[in-house]
């Protein structure tokens, strides 16, 4: 999408006189659903509304994902686009949602992008964790972590951290490591299960016979 492309998404997406200028975002994230999130974080800096819209943003995701009938209605593709857009509108009218919410709503229904809604809203996330100077660490580990492991691996990680960054951990179990675990901390990815080894013996092995 080319810096004038961009600069009009901003303004569909505030109304602010001012929104020809973009906002950078703490971290480019790729792909259209990048370019709306980056988009809509531009504008929502420019209105003060970040916290606001990104509340309002999982709020809805989560209505999407506990509502059939709100999801088949945004999936819908026999629906026209005008419709699609008029109700969002209204929605965001009657739940008071900030301007730069219902508008994005309204302009993914126009543009046949509401598909993408889900992406791109994991992508303001994402936008929005790195705003706040929070680091997303993934672990999984064979075996559920206990709480003394956790703290210990959490003490660990946060020596990669630089200045008022903070670490957001999530943990997760694949019993297929075997043991060991896999650690992405950023744009940081390091395999240490015991799984990847024996895949690389194995290899090693194979090419040896």
């Amino acid at each position: 999408m080319s810096l004038m492309k961009t600069n009009m998404l901003v303004r569909s997406l505030s109304t602010s006189s001012a929104a020809a200028q973009l906002v950078k975002a703490p971290v480019q994230v790729f792909g259209i659903d990048g370019r709306y999130a980056t988009a809509l974080y531009s504008a929502a800096s420019k209105s003060k509304s970040l916290d606001t819209v990104e509340k309002e943003l999982v709020h809805f995701q989560k209505s999407i994902k506990t509502d059939p009938k709100l999801k088949e209605f945004l999936l819908n593709p026999v629906l026209k686009r005008s419709i699609k857009s008029e109700a969002l509108t209204h929605l965001a009218s009657k739940t008071n949602m900030s301007t730069n919410t219902g508008n994005l709503l309204s302009l993914l229904a126009e543009n046949g992008r509401l598909g993408k809604l889900d992406a791109i809203i994991n992508a303001f996330k994402v936008i929005m964790a790195a705003h706040r100077g929070e680091v997303t660490c993934k672990v999984i580990t064979a075996k559920p972590l206990d709480a003394g492991q956790k703290q210990n691996l959490e003490a660990a990680l946060k020596k990669f951290l630089k200045g008022n960054e903070s670490l957001h951990l999530t943990a997760s179990v694949d019993p297929s490591l075997i043991g060991g675990m896999v650690v992405s901390i950023g744009d940081r990815y390091v395999d240490m299960s015991v799984a990847s080894k024996v895949k690389k013996y194995s290899e090693l092995i194979s090419t040896v016979a």
